[in-house]
C-alpha cells in the first residue's frame, strides 16, 4: 500500500460565518498542502460552525451552505473532506463531503443523531444509514461523524464498505475528563473494526460550549500515535505507510486546573471576540470568584482591554480593598473604585415610607444587602453602557445551584464566567494561576485564598452563615444535579440529611433566578445551561 499524508484541521469555526470559515479551510488547506499533505479533513459541519441551532430551520441557510461548499470545492488546493449541513430530497443532514478536482465527489450522511446532554440534532437533521469510503492514492477512507463512533454499527458499515482507515469529523465540546472517554469509545471502535482511526476535532468556544481540540490518532491496535495540542488550532500531519500509521508528536495531557483555565480563557476570548465586544468589565470584590474571574479576562484579552471595579459599602473590609489593588497593580488592568454609601443611604430616604408599619418577614433582613448588590449591578451596566464593554459575572456553580445571587445585582452582566466552576474547584484554579506566577508575585493575592468566602453585605458575614461548607455542599450538589441521584442514596453517601434536605430545596427553589442569569461556559458533563432543563414550577416531591 503506497504511502499518504492526511493533514488534521483543527480549526476555529463560528457559527455562521460561512465565508469566514471557508477562509479558515481554505488556509488550513494551504498548509496542509505545503506540508506535503494528500487530504486535509476538517470537524464536523466546519463550513457552518456548530452548533447552527435554528439556523438549521431556514431553507435559505442550506441554499446558502451549498454556495459555499461549491466554491470550496472549486479552489481547494487539495482534496478535503468538510463538514457541512445537507438539504437533499427535502430531508436535511448533518453531513461531511469530500472535495476532489473542484468538484463534490462523495458525501457522507451522519448516522447517529445524539440528543443528550447539550445535543439537539434530532430537532434538525436525518438519520441515514449508508456508509461512504472514498480511496485516495490507494487507501480506502470510511468517513463517520461525531456520535457515529461512539456506538458500533456506522463504523462497522465503513468497515464492511472495504475501509482501512476511518476518518472521525468532530464537534466534541469539552467537559472534566472528557479525552479519556474518547480515547477509550474510540479504542472499542478500532477493537471492533481492527481500522485505525483518525480523530479531527473543532476548537474554540461557541456561547456556553468550547471545543477543546485535543484531535488524536489511534493506530490499528489503539496506541495513541498523534495528540495535538489542546485549545488552540494547530494542523497536524498523519503519515501511514504500508497500511501502518508511523507515530508522531503526542501533546502532554494537561492537569484538571490547567484545563479549566484554559477553557475559561478561550470561551472568553472567543465570547467577546466573536460578538464585537471591544473589552470586560469586572465587578472586583475581594473575593476569591471575581479575583479568578478577572486574572482570566486579562489572561484571555490582555489587560488593556479589562476594567476591574471595586464599589466599596461600609461593610466592605479593609483586606478586600487592600488586596484589589494589590491584584489590579499586578495584573495591570484599569481599575476604579466607586463608593456605594451615598447610594445606599438615598434609596433608604426613597424606602422608609414604603417600607413603614410593614410586618417583619423571612426576608426582610436581606432586603438592604440585595440593594447593595444592585446598586453595584448598576454601576456597572452604566459603564457598560457607555463603553459597550461587556460585565462578567462571578457567580459560581455552587452560588448558582442555590441562589446564593442576587437578581439584578451581581448577576447582572451579559456573560458567566465561571457559573460552571464549582466553588471547591475555583480555589484550586487559582491556586494552579498562581503556580504560573513568581514566587512573592502570585497574580491573586494568598488573603483571598485564605480568608473565609464573605458577601460583605453586613457586618462579620460569611458565606457558612447561609451555606453547608462548601465541600459539603458541592458533593451534594454534584450528585442531585450532575448524576441525578435521589436525597436518599445521596443521605446513604454519608451527607448530613439536614444539609441534603437544605440544598436540595434551594435548588429547586431558586431555578427560576437560573433562568435569568447570564450564559456561562460549561465545564462539567452537566452545566445550567442546554443540559438543564428543569420547570420552575413543579410540585414533584423527590424519593426519600
Amino acid at each position: 500500500m503506497p504511502s499518504l499524508k492526511i493533514a488534521i484541521g483543527q480549526i476555529n469555526c463560528t457559527v455562521g460565518d460561512l465565508a469566514g470559515n471557508a477562509k479558515r479551510i481554505m488556509d488550513a488547506g494551504r498548509r496542509a498542502q505545503e506540508l506535503g499533505a494528500d487530504l486535509l479533513v476538517t470537524p464536523e459541519l466546519a463550513l457552518c460552525g456548530y452548533p447552527p441551532e435554528d439556523l438549521l430551520l431556514r431553507p435559505d441557510f442550506y441554499r446558502a451552505c451549498r454556495r459555499e461548499l461549491e466554491a470550496l470545492a472549486a479552489a481547494a488546493p487539495l482534496p478535503l473532506v468538510v463538514g457541512h449541513p445537507e438539504e437533499r430530497d427535502g430531508k436535511h443532514h448533518n453531513a461531511a463531503s469530500f472535495l476532489r478536482g473542484g468538484r463534490i465527489a462523495a458525501t457522507y450522511r451522519k448516522h447517529r443523531l445524539p440528543n443528550y446532554e447539550v445535543f439537539d440534532e434530532e430537532r434538525y437533521f436525518v438519520a441515514d444509514v449508508d456508509p461512504c469510503v472514498i480511496e485516495l492514492k490507494g487507501v480506502k477512507i470510511g468517513l463517520n461523524i461525531c456520535a457515529d463512533v461512539w456506538e458500533a454499527p456506522a463504523a462497522a458499515a465503513a468497515k464492511e464498505a472495504g475501509a482501512d482507515l476511518l476518518l472521525a469529523l468532530n464537534a466534541s465540546p469539552f467537559h472534566m475528563n472528557k479525552q479519556q472517554q474518547r480515547y477509550e469509545v474510540l479504542r472499542a471502535r478500532v477493537l471492533d473494526t481492527r481500522m485505525p482511526i483518525i480523530y479531527a476535532n473543532m476548537v474554540g468556544g461557541q456561547d456556553e460550549l468550547v471545543f477543546d481540540g485535543a484531535s488524536f490518532v489511534l493506530d490499528a491496535a489503539g496506541r495513541v500515535t498523534h495528540q495535538l495540542p489542546a485549545f488552540v488550532e494547530a494542523i497536524g500531519i498523519v503519515e501511514i505507510e504500508g497500511g501502518r500509521i508511523l507515530p508522531g508528536a503526542v501533546a502532554p495531557a494537561m492537569p484538571i486546573e490547567a484545563e479549566v483555565y484554559e477553557v475559561l480563557k478561550l470561551g472568553v476570548r472567543d465570547y467577546l471576540g466573536k460578538n464585537g465586544f471591544p473589552g470586560a468589565i469586572i465587578g472586583l470584590s475581594g473575593g476569591i470568584d471575581s479575583a479568578l474571574t478577572l486574572c482570566v479576562a486579562a489572561d484571555a484579552l490582555g489587560p488593556d482591554k479589562v476594567r476591574a471595579v471595586m464599589m466599596p459599602s461600609p461593610y466592605t473590609a479593609q483586606m478586600s480593598l487592600d488586596d484589589s489593588r494589590a491584584m489590579v497593580e499586578r495584573l495591570g488592568v484599569r481599575y476604579d473604585e466607586i463608593a456605594i454609601e451615598p447610594a445606599m443611604k438615598t434609596y433608604a430616604a426613597m424606602l422608609e415610607p414604603l417600607f413603614a408599619g410593614l410586618p417583619p418577614t423571612p426576608w426582610a433582613d436581606t432586603t438592604p444587602e440585595n440593594l447593595q448588590a444592585r446598586i453595584r449591578g448598576m454601576v456597572l451596566m452604566a459603564l457598560s453602557n457607555r463603553t459597550g464593554a461587556i460585565v462578567l459575572t462571578t457567580g459560581n456553580k455552587s452560588e448558582m445551584a442555590v441562589g446564593y445571587a442576587t437578581l439584578y445585582g451581581d448577576m447582572a452582566g451579559g456573560f458567566a464566567v465561571i457559573k460552571d466552576v464549582f466553588k471547591t474547584l475555583v480555589y484550586r484554579v487559582a491556586r494552579y494561576r498562581n503556580s504560573l506566577c513568581k514566587p512573592g508575585a502570585e497574580a491573586i493575592p494568598e488573603n483571598i485564598i485564605t480568608r473565609p468566602p464573605s458577601a460583605e453585605l453586613k457586618p462579620d458575614q460569611t458565606d457558612q452563615d447561609s451555606l453547608p461548607p462548601y465541600d459539603i455542599l458541592d458533593g451534594i450538589i454534584e450528585a442531585y444535579m450532575e448524576r441525578d441521584q435521589s436525597p436518599r442514596e445521596i443521605v446513604a453517601m454519608g451527607y448530613p440529611e439536614a444539609d441534603v434536605r437544605r440544598v436540595v430545596g434551594l435548588l429547586k427553589r431558586n431555578e427560576y433566578k437560573r433562568r435569568q442569569s447570564p450564559v456561562g461556559i460549561r465545564i462539567s458533563q452537566r452545566g445550567f445551561g442546554k443540559d438543564w432543563r428543569y420547570p420552575i414550577t413543579s410540585r414533584y416531591s423527590d424519593e426519600w
